[in-house]
């Protein structure tokens, strides 16, 4: 439902400080929710249980205390027990049934008054009519039961030995098993009872709408995983939702029934629930979820476009904390969550007002007000705390990712270090592999969900391994036993035969439930073992002493993992100041005064000074430039020997100039970084220190540069690169070197512009492009104003696969046939696929196709590479694959000529990438309104039509174009190569375009089919920041967080888009500018027939009649044409 005013807003004020408050103490938070949900919980369940409940009476009320002299296992016992009494010592004796509150009372005053207590235990041997053994004290037997008297409730042994073999008690938990047996088996007749009963006095609807509320309500829940699978999560998110409406419900339950006394009965729970789940359908927790995980740059499928934009107008481009993330995200849903709860409670606390004559429903609708209202208290709390965690846990993932992939790719440890922002640890691969692995992931979930119902079936039935066996015996030998009228009239006759057992004065007899033994088996012996353990750990953890313990282990524990957390949530920031504190150090031998004291001193007057040029004009900041270089190199000539070391007598001192063997082996000794400036630039001129190890012999990528530039000014005699018309300052270099470039001087500064917004399949991008091209950025502009007239442009990925080909050579022909044929088998291609595939946890060998050119073979290896463009993971495969090949697969004579043989091909024109593809195939699709196409593009739809057919298709074919049937597909993906970090060479094959247009119904219908778009979100340039910040503008950075490869493949969809736009705009200019050249030539003369032959298309002839047709192909014509 929409904001209905924004009074909700200010409503929901306290909500976000609320959310980031739980968002801060995670762990706080849950448990505390969670430890007030299982009071409520165990509450709950001993209100609607209470026959399970040990001692119940005992937690709410007076009852059993007085008989604080009998034990507690024989007070339990003896609720479940027949009792019989005799007060007269005649010969025969009368023997009256009483009570189990009457035997209590009488059992407690036993110390005033002559009183005797004996137990009748009745034993059954069950599938044993021989062999029974002989038993102490036996009364009566009959059949395979035996009637045993005894002062004590407890049996003497649970094992009875025999000649032949040991009969054994079926469960060590008799005191209570049968009553606890015998109750679980009424509840379930009672339950199934009362349901049809109710069911038979209901109506066919009532009982059909109640049957499609249950099916309602499995929906709801199947859609509750799915909009939580599309926002990124598989399972948790889902499971975490299920959980804070659970609490919610148990909490809620607590408070009606116990503090306002509202009962409400578990048939009218079985029949609401359903209409409560179907009301509150977990909406708000699934738009609370997109939010957050949206403005993480994660997802965002369940946002509508305004909650989409609303959030991409408030997202801070730079890094977030999680609880600001889950701020900023309930200050923009706070509203609506507040609107529907108010609503809500309106609604349901006015039926329950309204219906307070029906107390079945006015209670109900009570119930489930209150469970609206913790849910909604639940959500700002609990589910902001599990949102949290969700985004420590899914920014540490992605950082290993990114880590892991960028390594993959060929990069350094340290680099992959820096843009993960994450220390490189070394874990056990077959145990991280274990960990990561989806059926592992599964297994575990699985396994939690069955732990789970285990804990409760243990809770409510501590013997349920043998429930079954024992309630089937229950079953069939009720009729077995002697039933309470026929020990009546059968205990006195009995007892009387037995009476010199007896003693004399007042006798109660309590007849135990019947005790079932059967012969050992080794199941019985692991049964009992089981359930002996079980049975132990129950005692020892009631223990008073023993509890206390675990309590404070569990809050020990507790505040651990609340440690832990808050250590992992700083876990970024510390790994980014440990690298800026490592990079800033310097030898041992560094003194206070180090070189980068006067850079940075050196920096801040450079930008004093470019702060004060800025005012100059153009013709004086040349001059400007050139008086700032000599001032800075005299002021390093100044400053050049403050970073020495000399012992010195007087701290005033000056440092002597060192000699050239002395500042060389300084650098020998690993102390070049002490040197200053114009020493190390010394022994750079001197060819003592090459300039490609001043990175590495510096530890300080900036102060490197510097000292590069200046010495390539002396060895290339050009001062220019002492000036500041090359920028080299304020630039992140560590994620340059061992990354995109060696010998650096400074950077390239390219304007970006940006085209857009544009809608692709259905979602508006910002699209940015580099470029130094005039009207390339307008002309593209003008195209995405013309392709969303349309409804934007459909894309189609049709293959995703890199390639590499090398080329092996083998002694003989036959050999390299032999080769070719077994790659081209099943058996070959399993092989290899095998062997590439364990090399990288992202590639994976897809196909491997062969050519033969005399000996030599080619093989060209086609893979997926997740988010990186990845040709050096694709590498490293192929080397291995043929490492394989000669070692083990049996192809020991072959020679590889080179990794690269260009049948892959990268940066080259191919035939083979036009046909096959590389990297991604994207086919872009426009529709273009025909008035569109006068008012935007100024130009028609039969001239689009029929330039694209003349340039693009014959023009090219008749060039013999391989790929090239475009107007200008380079100009647009080149200039976004540069914008998000792609490699520019591969333009040369990226620009494979073939541009289609066609009428349709009066409209224009473009498209751009591309084979061979090379990209990656990772890798690359894409660690440059600039370059990844453009990225985040698409929302395709790095790699996606749950199925790898989305975001390449995402981001060559854009840039086929960008290319459409791009064609759309060019070939509009261009017919215009032909139509406007026709009209002219067709109209000189004043109108009389043309000599000559008409040069106007029949396809345009008539069209252009009205002089604002021709002021409209005019404009559309003066629109820059660059081809």
């Amino acid at each position: 439902m929409p904001l209905l005013s924004t009074k909700f807003n200010t409503l929901a004020k306290p909500l976000p400080y609320v959310a980031r408050f739980s968002a801060r103490r995670p762990i706080h938070i849950i448990l505390s929710v969670l430890l007030v949900s299982t009071f409520s919980y165990v509450a709950i369940i001993q209100y609607y249980f209470n026959d399970f409940s040990f001692r119940s009476m005992s937690q709410f009320g007076d009852g059993v205390d007085k008989y604080f002299n009998i034990p507690s296992e024989d007070l339990n016992l003896l609720q479940s027990c027949s009792h019989y009494i005799s007060n007269n010592d005649k010969w025969n004796r009368d023997w009256t049934p009483i009570s189990s509150d009457e035997t209590l009372n009488q059992l407690s005053e036993s110390s005033t008054t002559s009183l005797t207590h004996y137990y009748l235990h009745q034993l059954k041997f069950v599938n044993g009519e021989s062999n029974i053994p002989i038993l102490n004290n036996t009364l009566y037997q009959v059949n395979n039961t035996r009637y045993i008297l005894s002062p004590s409730a407890q049996f003497e042994s649970n094992v009875i030995k025999s000649h032949d073999f040991d009969w054994r008690l079926q469960t060590n938990y008799q005191d209570n098993s049968i009553k606890q047996k015998k109750s679980l088996y009424e509840l379930a007749n009672n339950f199934i009872n009362l349901v049809s009963t109710n069911f038979e006095n209901t109506d066919s609807l009532n009982f059909l709408i109640i049957l499609m509320a249950y099916f309602t309500m499995g929906y709801t829940l199947f859609n509750l995983y799915n909009d939580m699978k599309s926002t990124g999560s598989k399972f948790w998110l889902s499971f975490a939702t299920l959980i804070n409406s659970t609490c919610a419900f148990f909490i809620a339950l607590f408070v009606s029934q116990y503090l306002f006394q509202k009962q409400v009965s578990i048939l009218t729970l079985l029949q609401g629930i359903p209409f409560i789940v179907i009301i509150l359908g977990f909406r708000h927790q699934i738009k609370f979820a997109s939010l957050v995980l949206f403005k993480s740059n994660l997802n965002s499928n369940n946002l509508s476009s305004y909650e989409k934009n609303t959030a991409l107008n408030n997202l801070n481009q730079h890094h977030q904390e999680d609880d600001d993330i889950v701020y900023e995200a309930m200050l923009e849903y706070g509203g609506r969550l507040v609107q529907d709860t108010l609503l809500c409670l309106v609604a349901l606390l006015g039926c329950s007002i309204y219906t307070h004559n029906l107390k079945t429903l006015s209670n109900f609708c009570l119930l489930s007000s209150l469970i609206v209202f913790f849910e909604f208290l639940l959500t700002i709390t609990f589910f902001s705390a599990i949102l949290s965690l969700k985004l420590e846990i899914n920014s540490i993932y992605k950082s290993t990712i990114i880590k892991q992939t960028l390594e993959e790719d060929g990069m350094t440890p340290q680099v992959a270090d820096i843009v993960s922002h994450t220390t490189n640890t070394d874990t056990n691969s077959k145990v991280h592999n274990f960990f990561k692995s989806e059926t592992t992931i599964i297994v575990g979930k699985i396994s939690l969900i069955i732990l789970f119902i285990v804990v409760n079936l243990i809770n409510f039935v501590p013997q349920s391994i043998s429930l079954f066996y024992d309630l089937m015996n229950y079953n069939l030998d009720m009729n077995a036993n002697i039933t309470n009228s026929e020990m009546d009239s059968f205990l006195p006759t009995l007892l009387n035969q037995n009476k010199n057992l007896l003693p004399k004065g007042t006798i109660i007899i309590s007849i135990l439930p019947t005790k079932y033994f059967a012969k050992t088996t080794l199941f019985n012996n692991f049964n009992d073992y089981i359930l002996d353990t079980l049975h132990y750990l129950s005692k020892v953890i009631r223990d008073r002493f023993v509890s206390k313990v675990v309590f404070t282990a569990l809050i020990i524990s507790a505040s651990i993992n609340i440690y832990l957390l808050n250590a992992a949530k700083i876990h970024t920031n510390y790994t980014v100041a440990e690298f800026i504190k490592r990079k800033n150090s310097n030898s041992l031998f560094k003194t206070p005064s180090s070189s980068s004291s006067s850079t940075s001193e050196s920096d801040k007057t450079d930008i004093e000074e470019e702060h004060i040029d800025s005012s100059e004009t153009a013709s004086n900041r040349n001059d400007k430039s050139i008086s700032k270089s000599k001032a800075k190199k005299n002021k390093r000539k100044k400053n050049k020997n403050k970073n020495v070391i000399e012992p010195s007598t007087s701290p005033l001192e000056v440092a002597k100039p060192k000699s050239l063997p002395e500042l060389e082996t300084i650098m020998k000794e690993g102390a070049t970084a002490t040197l200053s400036d114009d020493e190390v630039t010394e022994l750079v001129t001197s060819n003592k220190l090459p300039l490609y190890a001043l990175e590495a012999k510096l530890k300080d990528t900036t102060r490197a540069v510097a000292i590069r530039r200046q010495a390539l000014s002396i060895l290339s005699d050009s001062p220019v690169l002492a000036t500041d018309r090359l920028p080299y300052l304020h630039y992140d270099y560590d994620r340059v070197f061992g990354a995109c470039c060696e010998n650096v001087i400074g950077y390239m500064p390219l304007p970006v512009g940006i085209i857009g917004p544009l809608v692709i399949d259905g979602v508006a991008y910002h699209i940015p492009m580099a470029t130094t091209e005039g009207c390339l950025v307008a002309s593209a502009m003008r195209g995405c104003k013309a392709i969303n007239a349309g409804g934007g442009a459909i894309t189609v990925l049709t293959k995703d696969g890199m390639t590499r080909g090398p080329c092996v050579r083998f002694p003989t022909l036959t050999r390299s046939g032999a080769c070719k044929i077994w790659l081209d088998s099943e058996e070959g291609q399993a092989k290899a696929k095998k062997a590439f595939n364990s090399t990288s946890r992202f590639a994976r060998l897809q196909h491997i196709q062969t050519a033969l050119a005399g000996d030599l073979l080619f093989i060209r290896f086609r893979t997926t590479t997740g988010d990186a463009m990845g040709m050096n993971m694709i590498s490293k495969g192929v080397e291995f694959v043929l490492k394989q090949m000669r070692e083990e697969f049996g192809w020991e004579d072959m020679e590889v000529v080179s990794v690269s043989g260009n049948y892959c091909t990268d940066k080259k024109p191919a035939a083979i990438n036009w046909i096959e593809g590389r990297g991604k195939s994207v086919v872009a699709e426009a529709t273009i309104p025909a008035e569109t196409v006068q008012k935007v593009l100024k130009s028609d739809v039969k001239a689009l039509v029929e330039l694209n057919v003349a340039k693009n298709l014959v023009g090219s074919a008749m060039a013999g174009s391989v790929g090239g049937f475009n107007a200008h597909a380079a100009n647009l993906l080149t200039a976004v190569y540069l914008a998000l970090g792609q490699d520019p060479a591969q333009n040369v094959e990226s620009s494979n375009c073939i541009t289609l247009m066609k009428e349709v119904d009066g409209d224009l219908r473009i498209s751009v089919s591309m084979p061979c778009i090379e990209v990656g979100t990772i890798g690359g340039g894409t660690v440059l920041d600039p370059q990844g910040a453009m990225l985040d503008l698409l929302g395709v950075r790095g790699p996606h967080p749950t199925n790898p490869g989305d975001n390449a493949r995402k981001l060559a969809k854009i840039v086929a888009c960008a290319v459409l736009a791009g064609e759309l705009s060019l070939c509009s200019a261009l017919a215009a500018g032909h139509l406007v050249q026709s009209h002219m030539t067709h109209n000189r003369g004043g109108g009389k027939p043309a000599k000559a032959a008409d040069p106007t298309p029949l396809s345009i002839k008539g069209n252009i009649e009205a002089p604002a047709d021709l002021q409209r192909l005019k404009e559309g014509s003066q629109i820059c044409i660059k081809s």
